[in-house]
């Protein structure tokens, strides 16, 4: 529906015979000392007939205009009404998604770290038993240590004792009966 200026929204018909009253009363003759006219009765209510004629159906055209204009107005209200529920829709769907995103990210959080706690934990066991394990091999080395020194210090008594023996039996090889 196109907007008309003020006057263009009165049919042509009606808008005729309202003009043609107008010059009615303005032509009409004056009645000295005073501000009434006389109107011919005839024209005046062959005018007025016109007039009342044309008014049920202007009438009607006015009464389809506001209806349809009311309905494009339901139909805006109920379209703006659709995008609100849509857009409210969309904002708690970006909100839950937001507030997944943030448990996700919470529980992630939690299950880094008591991943570290479980590799750190681990990383103690593991420290713990290796050094169990060197301080068994320190002991049995110690032991081993000490076989060995034992066995050399025999070995340098027996060396000791055969070069004692060398050098008292006068032979010229120096060996004795015993080797």
């Amino acid at each position: 529906m196109t907007e008309q200026p003020a006057g263009e929204h009165v049919a042509p018909q009606i808008q005729a015979v309202v003009d043609d009253l107008v010059r009615l009363v303005e032509t009409a003759r004056t009645m000295p000392m005073s501000a009434s006219v006389l109107v011919h009765r005839g024209e005046a209510m062959t005018l007025l007939d016109e007039l009342r004629d044309a008014l049920p159906e202007q009438l009607a055209q006015a009464d389809e205009a506001l209806a349809e204009a009311e309905s494009v107005l339901a139909d805006a209200r109920r379209s703006a009404e659709e995008i609100l529920t849509t857009a409210r829709a969309r904002a708690i769907e970006l909100v839950q998604s937001e507030q997944v995103v943030a448990q996700a990210q919470a529980r992630a959080r939690e299950i880094v770290a008591q991943a570290e706690r479980t590799a750190g934990a681990l990383r103690a066991d593991a420290d713990d038993y290796c050094d169990g394990r060197l301080a068994d091999l320190e002991v049995d080395l110690g032991k081993a240590l000490v076989q060995v020194q034992a066995g050399r210090a025999k070995l340098a008594d027996r060396l000791a004792g055969r070069s004692g023996d060398r050098s008292g039996d006068g032979s010229p090889g120096g060996t004795s009966g015993h080797v």
